[in-house]
């Protein structure tokens, strides 16, 4: 079911694309989509970011596919082509974070693992990232390995995480979850090239832009309220020790240099404590590492094709 994809000249779908809609327990209805290829590499799951949809990772799928992995990806509820939550369609919300957890739990049993070749390796982005190491214990025994881009574990914001954590929630037991957080209501909407915080590549800049102008309905404003509330519990969560010890996947973490959404140092800190983990700063990118430019673009494709191709043994020597 390719026609529920969206395609534009600059940006076409796949070749062999086969998209669906699955369901998940309270009814939510999610975007899939499966990418096969000749896949002597297994399958790449990929899990975007807040606010992307499946259609910005075309080119990334095309990449994977010439280095022999079959993908497959998921619209997060809320977002994308994937049912939203409230009212108003344009609002990021969701009430905690393990309804994601349950839907990418839900999407594996559903598609990949009836549908795409094995091994699997997950390459998650920012809020994606945040989710896969939310996941982990889960998808020990389904995923061989994990590359995470620019995780979302510390917003780059005035105050600190624990800080917005405390009004969030507090407006959020006064009833205000589904409102927008702190005047983020024109969030999502079209931008100029410069200043912008998550690419310096003015092409895929602009190839973002249109479709957000030729397909507004897959894209949404600020988060709310109860979203704020619920990533910074998940990110606390993430960073606890207890939590920390029970990874057992092996990790490779892509921070970008010059990020202005996320905390890199943070990034940094926390895979040095993470078991089975390495990271990589990549200097001089933004944010959306595989929406860079090629001198970014490429080092990441070629540190995640060297680790997808890393003995078991090897990837587990990370620390």
């Amino acid at each position: 079911m390719t026609d529920l994809l969206r395609e534009l000249p600059e940006n076409p779908v796949p070749e062999n694309a086969q998209a669906e809609m699955i369901s998940a327990a309270d009814g939510c209805r999610l975007r899939c989509a499966r990418f096969p290829s000749r896949a002597e590499n297994g399958t790449v799951v990929i899990l975007p970011g807040r606010n992307e949809c499946i259609e910005k990772y075309f080119e990334t799928v095309r990449d994977l596919s010439s280095r022999g992995f079959a993908a497959a990806a998921l619209d997060w509820r809320g977002q994308g082509g994937s049912q939203r939550l409230l009212r108003n369609p344009m609002r990021g919300h969701v009430h905690d974070f393990d309804e994601y957890v349950a839907d990418l739990n839900l999407f594996f049993r559903k598609v990949v693992l009836p549908d795409c070749p094995p091994p699997y390796t997950l390459l998650a982005h920012s809020t994606g990232a945040l989710i896969a190491l939310l996941a982990g214990p889960e998808l020990t025994n389904r995923v061989r390995r994990m590359v995470l881009l620019a995780p979302l574990l510390e917003i780059r914001a005035p105050i600190s995480m624990p800080a917005i954590g405390r009004i969030a929630g507090f407006l959020n037991a006064l009833g205000f979850g589904n409102a927008y957080f702190a005047g983020a209501s024109r969030r999502g909407k079209e931008v100029p090239f410069e200043p912008n915080r998550l690419t310096s590549d003015p092409t895929r800049f602009a190839r973002n832009q249109m479709l957000l102008r030729t397909f507004p309905e897959l894209f949404i404003h600020g988060p709310t309220v109860a979203w704020m509330r619920a990533v910074c519990l998940a990110a606390e969560r993430v960073q606890q020790p207890k939590f920390m010890a029970k990874r057992r996947i092996p990790t490779l973490i892509l921070a970008a240099g010059e990020d202005r959404v996320v905390s890199t140092p943070a990034i940094e800190r926390y895979a040095r404590r993470l078991r089975a983990a390495k990271v990589l700063t990549v200097d001089g990118a933004r944010h959306e590492l595989l929406q860079e430019a090629d001198i970014y673009r490429e080092q990441v494709l070629a540190a995640f094709e060297a680790f997808a191709h890393r003995h078991e043994s090897d990837a587990l020597a990370f620390s």
